[in-house]
């Protein structure tokens, strides 16, 4: 059984302006090529957790793995590289760079992680746009590209560095029903014909309700 994402009694803790605490002995399990959501109304703690599984909040007690291997208490640029290399994040906006061309803006998590020449980067990116069906706009600029594209784009760019785990706050947010429906079955594809774990924040019933497990989150808690 291959668990991509464990995390083992996370607490968390905002200090000021008075002791509140947050995230209450959060535990759970994300296997491979799971599809997962997590649900509960504002403030319940839902990006505050997700911030933690990202490793981009350091600061909780308990103990998060990625592939078996702790990375709770890693130095900051060891968490960098982990953060560019096993996870991919696609958020409710899409935070393309504008002046870049689509190709561009799907190639930088990989020019960070510095493990690819140019050209097998540049062809990594456009091998991603084309299973996403958008390879026609990879020289267009990414202001030129309508809302639905733009996210499309963003899930090309977070699938670069081939993660082990997809994850996402609310990114259906913006989107109508018709693109919420085709990242969704983006998503999914991805989970079933390419074994990628999901892990996704949504306010959104139909979205979660079709995935393959719902945590749900009440008052900083699973329940």
């Amino acid at each position: 059984m291959n668990i991509v994402l464990e995390a083992n009694h996370i607490n968390k803790y905002f200090k000021k302006p008075v002791l509140f605490h947050v995230l209450k002995d959060i535990s759970f399990q994300i296997k491979k090529g799971e599809f997962a959501s997590i649900m509960g109304k504002s403030g319940c703690g839902k990006s505050t957790l997700l911030y933690i599984l990202s490793t981009m909040d350091t600061d909780y007690d308990g103990e998060l793995y990625l592939n078996n291997q702790l990375v709770t208490n890693q130095d900051r640029d060891h968490l960098s590289y982990i953060r560019n290399k096993h996870i991919g994040f696609v958020f409710q906006f899409h935070y393309l760079l504008s002046e870049f061309s689509v190709l561009e803006n799907v190639m930088l998590p990989a020019k960070k992680l510095a493990e690819k020449s140019y050209q097998e980067i540049e062809y990594d990116a456009f091998e991603k746009l084309k299973m996403l069906n958008i390879e026609h706009l990879a020289k267009k600029r990414a202001s030129q590209v309508s809302g639905g594209e733009k996210q499309r784009i963003a899930i090309a760019r977070a699938l670069i560095n081939n993660p082990s785990i997809i994850m996402g706050d609310e990114p259906t947010g913006n989107l109508d029903s018709h693109n919420a429906e085709n990242v969704f079955n983006i998503f999914k594809k991805l989970s079933i014909e390419q074994g990628l774990s999901l892990l996704i924040v949504t306010h959104d019933d139909d979205f979660a309700n079709k995935t393959d497990r719902i945590i749900q989150m009440a008052d900083g808690k699973i329940i």
